[in-house]
């Protein structure tokens, strides 16, 4: 029987720099269950499952409010870099990733949230809207924006699964709003669903750490402190450009097919695609590129329904192909010459795909060489600690490049005495 391995990871933005492991939450800690009918106790253990298929479910969930922006930034050049190191899990992850911004009440918003998809350009382009504006009182509202992420999102269901949580800020929740539904009962409802809380503060604010550690703790989760401005280093390569590039031409191999609707679709994704080429970093457009070429990532290069690729797998044979759901200047070819056209295309795609893999191999040696020793205390690397570190518990094994896996444990040990930024919240 295949059974499906899931990994969902929610990063709510705020303040500081150490993953500590968290454990099961003590039963008799909290009693958020008066706040929430229905929720019972989960005694066991999850135990470790190894799966044929990983899928992984990433929602990050950030503090948007104005001593932010530095942290948002950083989110922006590395949500791509994350996701290549989850599609390197040993089963063929199926990646997903949503989002959660959140401010507080009076604010323009108190929380805003991008659905759990495989289409990643879609989160990226919601990602790039995010501002940090608002704040300014200090807390904030986390109570709101942890119970969204546990349980406003479609979190799967299947036995075995791993979903994670990062709760990203700087200021500690607001506990005077009388309709909240605090965090320890979010805590409680995310442990009892099988979620762990991940949390990462930003900076060093007063009352910020103690609570993003019991969060941590009573949802199976971790604590790292970074520094404010989020500590993420990025590395131009001289491949970049390249990457780039060739998945643009890549791009142009494709032939989308089916019903109105569907060509609606993609339409608009080829649309966002071609926003995102234009509009990301150099080491961010190069990191797609490298995501985009991974099994894990073709369906967030491809979409929903792409002739060449499903002629290749098999999805769609040549006699089931409906002339009138063709794009329109392949509408008139003949049968032979519509062949003739997805193979050509098949054959370029497959070239470029290998030099993609080529240059994919040398940057990633490139950044090994290069990569500054801070790099180990940013937010992407703390993410990816835990990501590796909550993997092994359900059997799940990453390809952690060789400056992590070297820095992991250091990391630990140094983090708590790095100096850490002042808050201008």
């Amino acid at each position: 029987m295949k059974r499906t391995l899931n990994i969902a990871f929610t990063l709510i933005a705020l303040s500081g720099s150490t993953f500590a492991m968290g454990t099961c939450p003590p039963m008799g800690l909290i009693d958020p269950a008066a706040q929430i009918d229905g929720v019972e106790d989960r005694g066991d253990s999850v135990s470790p499952i190894v799966q044929q298929q990983t899928s992984i479910d990433v929602v990050f969930v950030l503090d948007t409010t104005g001593s932010m922006g530095g942290l948002i930034e950083g989110a922006k050049q590395k949500i791509w870099a994350i996701a290549n190191q989850i599609s390197q899990a040993q089963q063929t992850p199926v990646i997903r990733f949503g989002l959660v911004g959140y401010r507080d009440r009076g604010d323009e918003y108190v929380t805003t949230m991008t659905a759990l998809t495989e289409d990643i350009d879609t989160v990226y382009a919601d990602l790039m809207n995010y501002q940090a504006r608002g704040g300014g009182d200090t807390p904030e509202s986390v109570n709101e924006a942890l119970f969204t992420a546990v349980e406003r999102f479609d979190w799967t269901k299947q036995d075995g699964s791993l979903k994670l949580i990062y709760l990203v800020g700087d200021a500690p929740p607001k506990m005077g709003y009388k309709d909240d539904v605090k965090y320890q009962a979010s805590c409680r409802l995310a442990y009892e669903q099988g979620i762990n809380i991940n949390t990462i503060q930003c900076g060093s604010l007063n009352g910020t750490k103690e609570i993003w550690q019991e969060i941590a703790q009573l949802a199976n989760g971790s604590f790292a402190a970074i520094q404010q401005n989020g500590g993420v280093v990025a590395i131009s390569t001289p491949y970049d450009a390249q990457l780039a590039k060739l998945d643009a031409d890549i791009s142009n191999t494709m032939l989308d097919y089916g019903e109105a609707d569907m060509f609606a679709y993609q339409d608009a994704k080829r649309e966002r695609a071609s926003g995102i080429s234009s509009k990301a970093a150099p080491e961010a457009a190069a990191d797609r590129a490298v995501y985009n070429s991974s099994e894990a990532g073709r369906r967030n290069m491809l979409g929903k329904q792409e002739l060449v690729d499903d002629i290749t797998s098999g999805a769609i044979a040549w006699d089931e192909i409906k002339k009138d759901q063709l794009p329109s200047e392949l509408q008139s070819l003949t049968d032979e010459e519509l062949k003739i056209e997805v193979e050509r295309r098949q054959s370029k795609r497959a070239d470029l795909s290998k030099t993609i893999k080529e240059l994919a191999a040398k940057r990633a040696a490139y950044l090994l060489a290069n990569r500054p020793s801070a790099a180990k205390d940013g937010f992407d690397q703390k993410v990816l600690e835990a990501l590796i570190e909550q993997g092994a518990r359900v059997g799940i094994e990453f390809k952690a490049d060789e400056a992590q896996s070297k820095t992991k444990g250091e990391s630990k040990e140094e983090s708590e005495d790095q100096p850490i930024e002042p808050m201008d919240d």
